[in-house]
């Protein structure tokens, strides 16, 4: 692996890298089948619901309330316009018991970033909605320890050249961690960063990636606490 002695800040993601989020989601769509179990299987309603969260994706982007109207969109399509409106009722609150959750941290998150602070700039780079993210982050007691916060909506190549310019660094001065090889590791390795890939038990389809990286930039962790191992 190439040295990271030259390394001056360190980015993390948000959802899943340092506190939970998925979960919330994977159960709301278990809701939100079982509202339309009636009409089509399982498999079937949550084929359905991901091909209309996908196509909303440019117009919505990410997040809770993306989430919801796509949820009344693909119940409105799913049903020839014909389910009650309690069920509609239903789908709203799903959303707003989601946007109320509480934040839990993923075990190790905090000893990591006291560890890190004060010997590297650390940076929170995120994706989504930008009330429901700042929301988080307050819960979570984390912002303390961040330089910069940057919620971006969307996590590609032309973001991170951003966020690299924004900080005054060179590619290879920034190291990122995150659970998604798609918007977490490849847009960094990509522009010369580095990236350290902390795999969560669950991931939304989107994200996936089935792809092997060999670049010595380059790290694939099992828990954020290994991050001290190479730092």
């Amino acid at each position: 692996m190439e040295t990271l002695k030259h390394i001056k800040v360190i980015a993390f993601d948000a959802d899943d890298t340092l506190w939970v989020n998925e979960p919330y989601f994977r159960k709301a769509e278990d809701q939100f089948c079982g509202l339309l179990a009636d009409y089509l299987p399982q498999h079937s309603l949550e084929k359905e619901f991901f091909a209309v969260q996908i196509k909303n994706l440019p117009l919505y982007g990410y997040g809770i309330k993306a989430f919801t109207l796509s949820m009344i969109e693909a119940a409105m399509s799913i049903s020839n316009k014909t389910i009650p409106l309690s069920a509609i009722e239903k789908m709203m609150g799903i959303g707003r018991e989601m946007l109320e959750a509480p934040v839990v941290l993923i075990e190790g998150v905090e000893p990591v970033l006291q560890t890190l602070q004060g010997k590297y700039r650390l940076v929170l780079a995120t994706k989504g909605d930008l009330l429901d993210q700042e929301r988080k982050l307050e819960k979570s007691g984390l912002a303390s320890y961040f330089h910069h916060i940057e919620i971006m909506s969307e996590k590609k190549v032309p973001n991170y050249q951003k966020l690299i310019q924004h900080l005054d660094i060179a590619p290879n001065e920034l190291l990122m961690i995150g659970n998604s090889l798609k918007s977490d590791v490849l847009p960094l390795l990509e522009l010369g960063a580095h990236a350290f890939h902390v795999p969560f038990h669950t991931t939304w389809a989107y994200e996936k990636v089935e792809t092997t990286i060999e670049n010595e930039r380059f790290r694939g962790l099992d828990q954020v606490q290994q991050v001290l191992d190479y730092l």
